[in-house]
């Protein structure tokens, strides 16, 4: 049961996405205008580099030093739940907790020391996650659109048709994966593979890019459509051809990008140009969406999908 201020009608929903190469804590105000409309409202968003993804894509377990990181963390993000009255959550672990040999047991200690329960999905359940921001970006586009999500340790993909989902499939491709050489031929070739199969049954596909990375590739594009907020894949693949010739000392300098963006930004380009690539797609759109809005997204239709239920069944209707 949710509580609403009854006077503003409007909730505090909360998400922890708990990836590969950061944790982030995403809190949004969903709330009606006076025609009825719902609205989306960013109240906080902090993004934290723990970077698990790179103890457990080397050594297969989380080190002392960024469990203890974790929980500390944890405990920070119950506090400022508290703080902006958050009334409904979900923590999330993806990839590199997948993969952590002492994830499981991580995440019980996390629960008994914050009082936080992460739920740690599988690369199936992440993608149709993000799909679920159809509800803020999607309900009035048209044609072939293919759902890139690129993360530190996986890339999942949606293929949206004419508004409808068709499929979710997830990939252990991922950019710290890539970086620490965890990557095998055998992943790469399937995803090639059923992206190409893709591109023969959906001709113009154009892709719909997600993830921290393509973010902020297209805020350093300097050729973009700002109108419908995308770039064509040629400005995407002359800034990856910029980016891959610097060092990571140049990238941080020359682009004003943070160390740990710096080193993942790259595979991240590569990623989608592969995807790219094969549909033959023109445009990349950028509605700087991510996992956590896709939580967000889902417990708000739950409640909503709730909330009818017990109108349709009250006895005053």
């Amino acid at each position: 049961m949710i509580n609403k201020d009854t006077k503003s009608n409007k909730t505090n929903y909360a998400a922890i996405d708990i990836g590969s190469n950061a944790v982030r804590l995403l809190i949004k105000q969903i709330g009606k205008t006076k025609k009825g409309e719902t609205t989306f409202t960013k109240e906080l968003l902090l993004r934290v580099p723990l970077r698990l993804g790179f103890d457990v894509f080397g050594s297969g377990i989380i080190s002392d030093k960024k469990a203890k990181n974790m929980y500390r963390l944890m405990k920070s993000y119950a506090h400022l739940m508290k703080i902006y009255d958050v009334k409904r959550y979900r923590a999330c672990a993806t990839s590199a907790m997948r993969d952590a040999q002492n994830g499981m047991e991580l995440i019980h200690k996390i629960e008994k020391k914050t009082g936080i329960h992460i739920d740690i999905i599988d690369g199936q359940e992440e993608a149709k996650i993000v799909y679920n921001n159809h509800i803020e970006y999607m309900e009035d586009r048209n044609g072939n659109y293919l759902y890139v999500d690129v993360g530190g340790g996986s890339t999942e993909i949606n293929l949206l048709s004419q508004g409808e989902l068709c499929c979710s499939r997830s990939y252990n491709i991922g950019t710290v994966r890539i970086l620490n050489n965890a990557v095998k031929v055998s992943e790469w070739e399937r995803l090639k593979h059923d992206i190409a199969e893709l591109a023969q049954s959906y001709a113009n596909t154009n892709i719909i890019g997600s993830g921290g990375n393509i973010n902020k590739l297209y805020k350093l594009a300097e050729k973009k459509d700002k109108k419908y907020q995308r770039m064509s894949v040629d400005t995407l693949r002359s800034l990856y051809n910029t980016l891959k010739d610097l060092s990571i000392e140049e990238r941080i300098y020359q682009f004003n990008l943070k160390p740990d963006r710096a080193d993942v930004i790259v595979p991240a380009g590569n990623i989608f140009l592969t995807i790219a690539d094969i549909l033959k797609s023109d445009y990349i759109y950028v509605p700087i969406i991510g996992l956590s809005d896709g939580i967000i997204d889902g417990l708000y239709s739950i409640d909503k999908e709730t909330e009818a239920k017990a109108l349709a069944q009250s006895p005053d209707k």
